[in-house]
């Protein structure tokens, strides 16, 4: 099978995580399956799920659409595909591929059109799932802040990353962005403003005056509280990701909780066990319950095994999302959602595609709605995928990435080993025989070559499913890295 991983069963097998399918979902709104998806579920489910009874109330993947972004028509099979997995909701953050009207070069040259919106929206109410928008409002805010004309809105004038929350125009231009996403989806019930990671977030000397008078959690309130009203007075609740709460006083969280739910993120360790500095250890949700704050859980199931990384550490992914589910039915969360990052910034290169990682989407959709894993989770992940139609078409997805991959870490492999030898000659000048050296670098050469070769089978799987120029740009990233390693180790050596 093409999604083999070493010592899989161990890793499955020794997670102790209670089994859960005769526990009630927790609080918070747990859509029941529409009659259309009914017989989809009777057909496909065959051993990926073992309860009739979902152990977490909302279940949501995410769209991370700055990078390898689906197509039009993908995205609506994905919808399907989404709910034969019992899947109930999907966070979608749209970023350069929503059609913007608040100014036009927010958009990417393949940004879906109204119409798309509309039928994506249309698709996913009739499978009863429920989209939850995603419009960053803090940190990660490259897609405007990039352009000269925001330049004034950054925290850090040199970095388009983080919006300063007091600058004259900074709410605004969110709520310009938000006012977009509504127009298109007025029907929304939760809406994400993302707000994490604000790295530099009080370092402006404005910022930073603010916070030593009122406190960080003024601080961020006096930016976001005005976006959050406007949300709750159409009735729509907002979510905000929770890592820039964990050092709010006492009283900003009590402010906090009757304006916006919290979801708090983590993909690597379990919350129990991770260290406790760690904004998500369970202490932090601890404390967030005792404020009387609504939770959420954030796992992943892609893009949290590296910045550049062609698919996901199963083994890790299904630790992960056996940790959240258990952690949200014990703090009664409303819901937990599977991330699926495409990039780790709008800056970086693109990770792995969402068809490279079909069987870690339905084995975190079945964690979530069981709260255990299947006993056999390869062979039920390939069932699931053939009983859709999809194992095909993952198959050679994940093939191509797997070869990616192999490829790439070889050939880094060859450079490491090239730059130490480089290296020996210099240190010690009684090695200065360059011939292994070259030697090692026409193999390189080949290795580079090869790849580029291999080039246009590589993106081929993805045709129809992600437009060509993203996938012809995250082959050609790894490419033109090595290429470059290439020459400038050529023009050391002349």
């Amino acid at each position: 099978m093409a999604c083999q991983l070493a010592g899989r069963e161990a890793v499955v097998e020794g997670l102790s995580v209670p089994t859960m399918a005769g526990s009630d979902p927790p609080s918070g709104k747990s859509r029941d399956y529409s009659p259309g998806v009914v017989s989809v579920l009777d057909k496909v489910a065959g051993s990926l799920f073992q309860s009739d009874k979902p152990v977490v109330g909302v279940r949501g993947i995410h769209l991370d659409l700055k990078g390898v972004p689906p197509t039009a028509d993908r995205l609506l099979t994905l919808l399907d595909l989404c709910a034969a997995a019992r899947l109930n909701a999907v966070l979608v953050e749209w970023e350069d591929m929503f059609p913007w009207t608040c100014d036009r070069r927010f958009r990417c040259e393949t940004a879906y059109t109204p119409d798309e919106v509309r039928r994506f929206a249309a698709r996913a109410s009739a499978l009863g799932i429920e989209i939850i928008p995603l419009v960053q409002c803090l940190g990660h805010m490259e897609t405007p802040l990039k352009f000269p004309e925001y330049a004034h809105l950054r925290e850090v004038p040199e970095q388009s990353g983080v919006l300063n929350p007091l600058a004259p125009g900074a709410r605004e231009l969110v709520q310009s962005m938000v006012d977009d996403v509504l127009e298109l989806l007025p029907d929304v019930e939760h809406f994400h403003l993302g707000g994490d990671e604000a790295w530099s977030f009080g370092t402006h000397p404005d910022t930073k005056a603010y916070i030593e008078k009122h406190g960080k959690g003024a601080l961020y309130m006096q930016h976001v509280e005005p976006l959050l009203d406007h949300l709750l007075a159409r009735g729509i609740r907002p979510i905000l990701w929770h890592d820039m709460m964990v050092e709010w006083d006492d009283s900003s969280l009590d402010h906090l909780k009757e304006k916006a739910d919290l979801c708090v993120w983590g993909y690597q360790a379990h919350p129990d066990s991770v260290n406790p500095r760690a904004h998500y250890h369970v202490s932090n949700i601890e404390r967030f319950g005792r404020h009387g704050v609504a939770m959420w859980g954030g796992t992943a199931y892609k893009g949290a095994d590296g910045a550049d990384s062609e698919l996901p550490n199963i083994a890790r992914r299904v630790a992960n999302e056996m940790a959240w589910t258990e952690v949200a039915v014990r703090f009664g969360m409303k819901g937990v959602l599977a991330t699926a990052w495409s990039r780790y910034s709008t800056m970086i290169t693109q990770v792995e595609p969402i068809d490279a990682s079909l069987d870690s989407l339905v084995l975190a959709a079945a964690i979530m709605h069981d709260g255990q894993a299947p006993a056999d989770w390869e062979a039920a992940c390939r069932e699931f995928l053939q009983g859709i139609g999809e194992w095909e078409t993952f198959q050679s997805c994940r093939a191509s990435m797997a070869e990616l991959a192999r490829q790439k870490h070889a050939a880094w492999d060859r450079v490491r080993q090239i730059r130490q030898n480089m290296a020996c000659m210099a240190l010690d000048s009684s090695r200065s025989d360059s011939s292994p050296v070259r030697k090692a670098l026409e193999g390189l050469k080949w290795q580079v070559g090869n790849v580029e070769k291999q080039a246009p089978e590589l993106i081929s799987p993805f045709a129809g499913l992600v437009p060509s120029v993203w996938m012809e740009r995250l082959v050609g990233d790894r490419i033109e890295a090595l290429k470059q390693e290439v020459c400038e180790m050529e023009r050391a050596l002349s």
